[in-house]
């Protein structure tokens, strides 16, 4: 029961920050106001976060909680191991878009470059890893994905390929729609998943 409330009381914290940075911007947003936001304490806020700059590496989470929400389509229909590829990205893409302000995704992408701590967007804890794996090792087994190479590294390039996108949109100052750019390219990039005789 203890286990549940702290990943609450977090999962609380985070969602009120990234609410409040989206609607408001980073800069404008106060501790305080996250605080009021997420129903909590300062002491509370404080036990899990050092400040606003902490929190900035928990857009990971979000990701992921994104991704449990989307388990339960992946499992229903008849999708292929692509189609399900696909359909997490473009789901997750939708929800950077809707939610999560290019200037703050940007800021995550910089901070996990010069950090000398964990980088979030690479624990392979994540659910998002663990979700990767399971679509690509099934694909595998069923032959729809190549065998040439093992699971982790098809893992590692998709994740790569997402990354890659990510960092274009924000470079290129969100000129362009970043779920429509990986809907047009992405499939491209995967084709090298796939079996040769189907690539």
């Amino acid at each position: 029961m203890a286990k549940k409330n702290v990943r609450n009381t977090r999962g609380r914290i985070v969602s009120a920050a990234w609410r409040l940075f989206y609607e408001q911007g980073y800069e404008d947003t106060t501790v305080e106001e996250i605080i009021e936001e997420s129903r909590t304490s300062r002491g509370s806020f404080y036990h899990y976060f050092d400040g606003k700059d902490a929190l900035l590496s928990t857009l990971s989470d979000l990701f992921d909680e994104k991704y449990e929400s989307l388990q339960p389509k992946l499992e229903e229909g008849n999708m292929s191991a692509m189609e399900r590829l696909l359909f997490l990205n473009r789901e997750l893409f939708a929800m950077i878009e809707d939610s999560v302000s290019r200037d703050l995704l940007s800021r995550l992408l910089s901070t996990q470059l010069v950090t000398s701590g964990q980088r979030h967007l690479l624990s392979q804890d994540r659910t998002y890893y663990r979700l990767l794996r399971r679509i690509i090792t099934a694909g595998q087994a069923g032959g729809e994905l190549t065998s040439e190479r093992g699971a982790g590294e098809l893992v590692k390039l998709y994740a790569l390929c997402e990354r890659a996108l990510m960092y274009d949109w924000c470079l290129c100052g969100g000129e362009y729609s970043l779920r429509e750019h990986a809907e047009k390219n992405l499939p491209d990039f995967l084709s090298g998943f796939l079996p040769k005789s189907e690539s």
